[in-house]
């Protein structure tokens, strides 16, 4: 049993992990904001601006294993520390990016701030599942994931006050983006301070330890990757086209300023969600929990796509309320009973996110198309949605004797 003082160390040791899951939230959301703001100033496709997503989600696919390999090279307290610092640093790349008004240096500041973000999240997920009890980890990470919508609601709003607007010229409107970017710069380098100077539990067994295998003999693990990586996916297109999908006439009509606030109900219902399921999966579990929340984001988006106005409007963004427990649950299920392998399990499910980068550009590849548009692209997250029912009934499940496998080599 766990002392009152180990007890009160994990606890403000997930205090502090929140934080992480916070600044996560506000650059993810302010993706969103971005890519109506950078289609008009450069007058792109959808496709084009789509590289937006494509350019920050494809680190986490290229730069999730040097991040493991990172971590086990310096450990996780100084990996936290070197992944904010590499956040600053892309933040402040939108400085000499709005000064020569240069889409690719915006997408290269966009990259580096997502390869700090891969580092940060092959620490921080694991630790949040292992400070406490393994039965109440989907709780915990759920929980912090809560944090991470809170930042995802508000940034939007300020996001969308301080960008999107009608400029004279397109240096004027680059230079909106300025002050939003440096400002978490300087946030993001204050908590690496922190994080630097402060004592933190040391109960990952494998910080600072390489260990051999192929994880994905597992196939919860495989089957959980691709889980993850359609969901990240889908959330990230639903997201990233709402203002365009609410400016179209035949659902809302809302000019681009307007329809960026609707952008923190989609992100809020992730909040409430996440803080709502850190209730429930106390009593009920992750797999259920996971079932439910997807068979109800399958219904939503077919509603999205087989009607229009409002009522397609609100279907959309109720999806986000279905989305709050699946990344925290497919992880949980995804590593669960790995022992020595989570770590490294871990960074291969960072790379998860990649599908953040291919499911939007793919999206904006339909949106393009006269016969399908914006409106009929929703099949794209409607199908991932249809995997994870798969991954929650069935794809979940060890393989037969792999877990065995497990408790023989610990």
């Amino acid at each position: 049993m766990k002392s009152t003082a180990q007890t009160n160390t994990y606890k403000g040791a997930f205090a502090l992990m929140t934080t992480l899951f916070f600044i996560w939230g506000v650059i993810v959301s302010l993706n969103d904001i971005l890519i109506p703001h950078f289609k008009g100033l450069f007058k792109m496709s959808y496709t084009e601006t789509m590289l937006i997503q494509f350019c920050f989600f494809g680190a986490y696919f290229l730069m999730a294993i040097p991040a493991s390999l990172l971590i086990e090279r310096i450990g996780y307290k100084k990996g936290i520390s070197a992944g904010l610092i590499t956040i600053g640093l892309g933040a402040l790349l939108f400085l000499p990016a709005s000064w020569s008004v240069s889409y690719p240096l915006f997408l290269f500041g966009l990259f580096t701030m997502a390869t700090g973000s891969v580092i940060l999240q092959v620490v921080a997920n694991p630790y949040v599942i292992i400070l406490g009890k393994p039965e109440t980890a989907s709780s915990r990470l759920n929980l912090a994931q809560g944090i991470n919508s809170l930042a995802t609601t508000l940034a939007p709003l300020a996001g969308g006050f301080l960008i999107l607007g009608h400029y004279n010229s397109p240096q004027e409107a680059a230079a909106a983006v300025e002050g939003p970017y440096v400002g978490l710069a300087i946030f993001a380098f204050l908590i690496a301070a922190i994080f630097f100077f402060l004592k933190l539990p040391k109960i990952l067994e494998t910080d600072g330890v390489k260990v051999k295998g192929n994880v994905l003999k597992f196939r919860q693990l495989r089957l959980g990757a691709i889980a993850l990586m359609l969901y990240v996916g889908a959330e990230v297109t639903i997201g990233s086209f709402i203002v365009n999908f609410l400016n179209e006439d035949n659902i809302a009509g809302f000019a681009e300023k307007k329809a960026a606030t609707y952008i923190p109900l989609y992100w809020g219902g992730l909040m409430v969600g996440r803080f709502l399921g850190s209730a429930i999966l106390q009593k009920i579990s992750a797999q259920k929990v996971l079932c439910f929340s997807a068979i109800a984001s399958v219904l939503l988006l077919a509603l999205t796509i087989l009607t229009s106005g409002y009522i397609a409007m609100w279907a959309m963004l109720s999806v986000g309320l279905f989305n709050s427990i699946m990344w925290s649950n497919i992880f949980t299920l995804a590593i669960n009973g790995l022992g020595k392998y989570t770590n490294k399990a871990a960074g291969i499910l960072v790379m998860a996110p990649v599908g953040g980068a291919i499911l939007p550009l793919l999206q904006g590849v339909l949106a393009d198309m006269p016969s399908i548009g914006l409106h009929l692209s929703y099949i794209l997250p409607l199908s991932c949605y249809a995997f994870i029912i798969y991954y929650a009934l069935n794809g979940y499940k060890p393989g037969v004797n792999e877990l065995a496998q497990v408790e023989l080599t610990k």
